[in-house]
């Protein structure tokens, strides 16, 4: 039986696939419905976010995570897509 080695980060694993834990940086899009001028609607700013999760996968359009998990089975909860253009960083969290 083939053991799976010990990563130096956070990770969890699940059917003999191991997800590794992020801190995400993304940028989230801020809206007001009332009235500004025009130097208050220029300095309106998206807004910075940070989500911390397991990511599920990745691609060239789209990065998937999923927080909450079932232990036994591929079952994922508290699931979120970002498009790859809203994220600023991703950081993978070393094992403490």
């Amino acid at each position: 039986m083939k053991k799976l080695k010990k990563s130096k980060y956070k990770s969890v694993v699940i059917k003999k696939k191991r997800y590794y834990f992020y801190k995400i940086t993304w940028l989230d899009i801020t809206g007001d419905s009332g009235h500004a001028d025009l130097h208050t609607a220029e300095g309106f700013m998206p807004s910075i976010m940070v989500t911390h999760a397991y990511l599920l996968n990745k691609d060239n359009k789209n990065v998937r995570t999923f927080a909450s998990y079932e232990v036994n089975d591929e079952l994922f909860s508290d699931r979120n897509v970002f498009p790859r253009g809203c994220i600023v960083k991703m950081e993978k969290i070393n094992e403490k």
